[in-house]
């Protein structure tokens, strides 16, 4: 009797805990349990016995055995109804699996970052959303938020694949950069030197020359979606009257604090005509409404391509825009033509060369996006139509564009790639403090090179930026003392047919007494990919950056 007694209480002790212990569920049940008196101690004696008589009768009359405790409901969305932070790490971490040490350092960090993705996610309404962090090289985070499959109610999750869209350039760089160290590839001689099927140039009547270094950085005149000059280049002319105006407007009121402020009437007047002027110019050219992206026909090309040699006839015989090296002006098609010139180079299929890269960077899940092989965990797309109703986006194939938008991926690849080059940027600074360090993928001297700003150019998803070598790239920056600090970080975003991403690396600033007793790479990684377009997510993987390098600044 006393065994049978003491059976029963661990029974019902064990199922009060997993009800205590459980999620969203165990709340609910929580919420219809009786508050416990003065008089528990008789219920919990009168419960005893109600359950050892049952169990009597049970064994005499082969009672049906108590059905197992109910699951979580997985058709629930996590946005619809979360736990309280209590109760939420109850259910996130059981008894038997502690979180890791890692975890728990930057558990404030993660919990204000998933929330900051859920108003993310909330505000635009995307389907669903993955995030990958990494400390130092060592992944802290990654978590799925909502759906990858809508129809077939398929939580994301960290092993999720989503197309990557434009950080695939980032990607076709560091095979650029391999050639070049290798002397195998000539950044400044024109590009027929490799690929004599893509004709020479002229601007404007005069003979030009496109070049592999160009390319790279969008400065070479090849078109991108958009393929009428004319309102590309009323685009550009605005924006820099614009930025012109914005200039000489913040230089006027820097000259008036330097005087007191106190103005002149000659100030008056030269502000009063440039008003005018603009005006005027407003008036006489008014801008063409720029077309988005996902409004031109080819974002949406179904034609399989065989190579990147057959890519190049949809755009080789069209003139450039600008003047190589002049302006700047994003194309997607440049880095088509950069793909050629891997092959040539290298003397491989360009898929083939990537793949050696994925292979060596153990990125194991990144593929170029084809529709026919079967790919695991591999996300479903969409997007709102006119009358904001979620629709799955129409079949695109990317093969006449791998180079610049044509890959899939994970946040774990994405990371694994992110610190494989933070390491090769910060290697050259820890030669003389650890002579036992393995060299990086790319030569410090070659990430300097990639990550070091262009003139000439923009970064549109930061103003404060510039675009370097298939990175943008803002620089450390303080302007007044106690104020406002810009951190150096570099990233590249993407944006596909039903799919937005973004890579931001934020190293850490060393010194040479920081670096003691340290090794590569310092610093924080985030990734963030999504399976529904137009989503901007830069600001928010640098809030993101750093939350997570005010939770390591903080440890000893």
């Amino acid at each position: 009797m006393y065994r049978l007694l003491s059976a029963v209480t661990a029974r019902a002790a064990t199922r009060g805990a997993w009800t205590w212990g459980c999620g969203r569920r165990g709340a609910h049940q929580r919420a219809r349990l009786p508050q416990l008196g003065p008089g528990w101690v008789g219920g919990l004696g009168l419960g005893l016995g109600l359950a050892l008589g049952v169990k009597l009768a049970g064994g005499l009359r082969g009672a049906t055995p108590a059905p197992p405790p109910a699951t979580p409901d997985p058709e629930a969305s996590p946005l619809a109804e979360r736990p309280p932070p209590q109760e939420e790490s109850l259910a996130g971490w059981s008894p038997q699996k502690p979180a890791p040490p890692t975890s728990r350092r930057f558990a404030r960090a993660i919990d204000s970052s998933r929330d900051l993705l859920h108003r993310i996610k909330d505000e635009v309404g995307a389907p669903g959303i993955v995030v990958g962090v990494s400390v130092d090289g060592k992944e802290v985070w990654s978590e799925g938020l909502g759906y990858s499959d809508i129809e077939n109610r398929v939580p994301c999750k960290p092993e999720t694949v989503m197309r990557i869209a434009s950080i695939s350039k980032s990607l076709t760089m560091v095979a650029l950069a391999k050639l070049w160290e290798a002397g195998k590839l000539d950044l400044d001689i024109p590009v027929q030197h490799y690929v004599p099927e893509f004709p020479e140039k002229e601007y404007e009547g005069e003979k030009v020359s496109v070049t592999t270094r160009l390319l790279i950085s969008h400065l070479s005149g090849i078109r991108h979606y958009e393929k009428d000059m004319k309102k590309v280049k009323e685009e550009k002319a605005y924006k820099a009257l614009k930025m012109m105006k914005e200039t000489m407007d913040s230089d006027q009121e820097k000259e008036l604090k330097e005087k007191g402020g106190k103005s002149n009437e000659k100030n008056d007047f030269a502000k009063a005509k440039i008003e005018q002027d603009n005006e005027a110019k407003g008036r006489n050219s008014k801008p063409v409404k720029k077309k988005n992206d996902f409004e031109q026909g080819e974002l949406y090309l179904r034609e399989k391509f065989e190579n990147s040699i057959e890519s190049l006839r949809l755009f080789k015989n069209d003139p450039l825009f600008f003047k190589p090296g002049s302006q700047f002006l994003y194309s997607t098609f440049g880095y088509t033509l950069l793909a050629a010139i891997v092959e040539r180079a290298s003397g491989y299929k360009y898929l083939d060369y990537m793949q050696k890269i994925f292979h060596d960077l153990d990125m194991l899940t990144t593929v170029q996006e084809e529709n026919e092989p079967v790919i695991y965990n591999r996300a479903r797309f969409y997007v709102y139509n006119k009358k904001r109703r979620l629709v799955n986006t129409p079949y695109v194939d990317n093969s006449y564009k791998w180079a610049g938008g044509g890959f899939l991926s994970t946040v774990g690849d994405l990371i694994k790639f992110g610190n494989a080059m933070l390491y090769g940027y910060q290697v050259g600074l820890f030669k003389n403090s650890n002579e036992n360090l393995l060299p990086g993928y790319l030569k410090p001297e070659t990430m300097v090179m990639i990550w070091t700003p262009v003139p000439n150019t923009e970064m549109s998803w930061d103003k404060e930026g510039k675009y370097a070598m298939a990175w943008g790239v803002v620089e450390k920056k303080q302007t007044y003392g106690s104020c406002r600090k810009q951190r150096h970080y570099a990233s590249h975003t993407g944006g596909a047919v039903g799919a937005s991403s973004v890579l931001l690396i934020l190293p850490e600033e060393l010194d040479a007494e920081s670096i003691n007793n340290k090794v590569p790479p310092r610093g924080i990684v985030v990734s963030i990919i999504c399976n529904m377009q137009s989503v901007g997510l830069n600001s928010t993987a640098l809030k993101i950056a750093l939350e997570f390098d005010k939770d390591r600044s903080d440890i000893p």
